[in-house]
């Protein structure tokens, strides 16, 4: 009688140990599949535009960087203004990389010293 109770109680742990195992298989498959969904390019594209749109300090970089590349650029029109002399042009490329690298270490003088001038010149206009 003892042999029997053995074998039950070795089957029902047999038992025990195959649904734990189908738990456990269908819990990495789960995860298998949040994974690959996750490394899909769109889905990757998707999750970088999102970090970038929620991130404050990436808006706030991305933002200067944006107004610094444009002003680069618009000093180098100016400068330049379709010229076809080559060292009009290195000058003009020069100045944008200068007025780039300028404005975006400066931008927070440069945004409070245009918030001035805006406060400046519109209290003028109410008096």
């Amino acid at each position: 009688m003892k042999r029997i109770n053995e074998t039950d109680s070795l089957n029902e742990m047999i038992l025990l140990q195959e649904k734990k195992h189908d738990i456990q298989l269908a819990i990495l498959k789960d995860q298998f599949d949040a994974a690959y969904e996750s490394i899909k390019p769109i889905n990757l594209i998707k999750s970088l535009i999102h970090e970038v749109t929620t991130a404050p300090e990436i808006k706030n970089d991305l933002s200067t960087d944006i107004i610094a590349l444009a002003t680069g650029f618009i000093s180098k029109k100016l400068l330049v203004n379709n010229s076809h002399s080559p060292v009009k042009k290195v000058l003009g490329t020069v100045l944008q990389f200068a007025m780039t690298n300028v404005v975006a270490k400066h931008s927070d003088s440069i945004k409070n010293i245009g918030s001035n001038l805006l406060n400046h010149f519109s209290h003028k206009n109410k008096s």
